[in-house]
């Protein structure tokens, strides 16, 4: 049982899909508390693009008369969803290859074609992310500002936000983050989707600063 699908095998991935909008469920209740608190931008990662087709079609309904921008984050080692987008061909376009990304929940290489469906219709961008850019994202949550709630986050559930900062840090991102609308009154959400599940590799980023970017 798995969630890519592909024609002939649908059924189960669309039942997994159904299964990831508990997270959004669970997301709506608490984001209803305060009005004040819906999402201009949304930012997810995807391996296959089951559990980002399940969330892009749930706050794009939710919020159908002010969606928000919706950002597909992929390890560039397994940008299956980036290179179908990219390609703008009517085709998926996988990728080969042993896919060894420390990103180990996204190394997919075969688009699903139920996500897909929806991504095309409602994600506005697609980013293909060096490793680096998930191992920031992981020590930023980590060690957050003051008054924040550190976040222990694996290199999957930190590759989106990762990508976040990036632009927001980064003053070479800036016609990026100005592309995206990305500005002082923003509100992004990300969602993490995993813990340390591979606790040396946790310990070696987050303690030992393994996966930096040596262009800095």
């Amino acid at each position: 049982v798995q969630d890519t699908a592909w024609e002939g095998y649908e059924k189960y991935p669309t039942w997994i899909m159904r299964g990831y909008l508990t997270m959004g469920a669970e997301l709506k209740g608490q984001l209803s508390l305060d009005p004040q608190l819906s999402p201009t931008h949304i930012f997810l990662q995807a391996g296959v693009g089951a559990m980002a087709g399940a969330m892009t079609g749930f706050f794009h309904n939710l919020y159908k008369d002010t969606p928000p921008v919706i950002t597909i984050v992929e390890p560039d080692l397994a940008d299956c969803i980036f290179r179908t987008a990219q390609a703008d061909d009517g085709a998926l376009h996988n990728v080969t290859g042993d896919l060894a990304t420390i990103m180990a929940g996204l190394a997919c290489g075969e688009p699903c074609t139920i996500g897909w469906s929806v991504l095309q219709a409602y994600a506005g961008y697609f980013a293909s992310i060096p490793e680096y850019v998930a191992a920031n994202g992981m020590r930023i949550l980590a060690s957050p500002l003051p008054g924040d709630q550190p976040v222990i986050s694996g290199e999957s559930g930190a590759a989106a936000f990762g990508f976040v900062t990036e632009i927001l840090r980064r003053a070479e991102y800036a016609p990026l983050k100005e592309q995206l609308g990305l500005g002082p009154d923003s509100r992004i959400l990300c969602i993490s989707t995993e813990g340390d599940t591979d606790r040396d590799n946790y310990r070696r980023i987050v303690w030992d600063g393994a996966y930096q970017n040596i262009s800095l």
